[in-house]
């Protein structure tokens, strides 16, 4: 068995619920292999034991002996995947809720906004784990130098839209785009795949006048995401999304949400914030304040060295 069979990262379809998984194991600083999952028609159900069967053909082809020591996973549908490798003697570690079988893992690591139970294995966190480490940060800021010509302070502004609507309304992307120049200096903004290209445009009249930077979903080129962020001295965002929000506070500059959705887990999401002093509501006349980088990917690391998992 080579070192990096031996923890294995079982990455979902869906890119900010592998995220989760890939930003623990990275944190741990060990080679690890990740095994891409795909499913079938059995994982729309809510499997209650250890089992394959949500697995595609291929995914499930995928799994092969020499079993590892150590599995990360994130999701429901990944849950009983997981819980099966624990069967052939792996550790697990399980980040959001897996619906059954919670007392089956050896590390739950869910969300304080979703308020889990408490229990010997949880590890409740602020947000959400991911992959947005102070090393890539740091990779970030240098390979995106050219921000700092922009003056200061530097305003990220990271515009999402509703999980099933028609994006972000254009009215309140310009809305934003004008708080976010209300700082002064410059903007940094980017707009997401829900976002829509109406959104982006109303951004960009918004911050015509204004020093700014504007990264419109699926432009052309490398995507600045990361450079926006570790250059930025404030941070705007929209508060529909829980990766988006999460890693703002990878870095330390103050983040302020512009409440936007109803969505009952988000608005847990942003008290869980504002009561750690992680965040604050977007508002006329709110400034900037203090607080340390967040990296609870790293402090679940830490507890896995701890517990000599790894």
């Amino acid at each position: 068995m080579t070192e990096a069979s031996r923890v294995w990262v079982l990455a979902d379809p869906r890119a900010g619920t592998a995220a989760q998984a890939l930003g623990m194991a990275e944190r741990l600083g060990r080679p690890f292999h990740t095994l891409p999952l795909g499913w079938g028609a059995l994982a729309r159900l809510p499997l209650p034991w250890p089992s394959l069967a949500g697995l595609s053909a291929e995914a499930r082809a995928g799994l092969a002996p020499p079993w590892p020591g150590l599995v990360f996973s994130a999701g429901r549908r990944a849950a009983p995947v997981a819980r099966w490798l624990r069967r052939r003697g792996a550790r697990t570690v399980h980040a959001m809720r897996p619906g059954f079988g919670a007392a089956d893992f050896d590390l739950l690591v869910i969300g304080r906004h979703d308020a889990p139970r408490p229990a010997p294995n949880l590890f409740p966190i602020l947000g959400a784990c991911h992959r947005l480490s102070p090393s890539r940060l740091a990779a970030a800021r240098a390979e995106w130098a050219g921000f700092a010509s922009l003056p200061a302070p530097r305003v990220a502004l990271l515009l999402g839209g509703a999980v099933r609507g028609e994006g972000l309304a254009p009215d309140l992307a310009a809305e934003l785009a004008r708080a976010a120049a209300g700082f002064g200096g410059s903007v940094l903004a980017t707009t997401s795949r829900r976002s829509g290209a109406a959104a982006a445009g109303s951004v960009a009249a918004a911050l015509a006048a204004v020093p700014h930077r504007l990264h419109g979903w699926g432009a052309a080129g490398a995507n600045p995401y990361a450079g926006m962020l570790a250059w930025a001295d404030a941070v705007v965002a929209t508060g529909d999304s829980v990766s988006m929000l999460s890693e703002a506070l990878a870095t330390s500059a103050p983040l302020f949400i512009a409440e936007t959705t109803e969505a009952p887990r988000h608005r847990a999401l942003w008290r869980s914030l504002y009561d750690s002093g992680q965040a604050r509501r977007l508002s006329p006349g709110v400034a900037f304040f203090p607080r340390a980088p967040l990296d609870e990917a790293g402090r679940v690391a830490a507890a896995i060295r701890a517990r000599g998992w790894a």
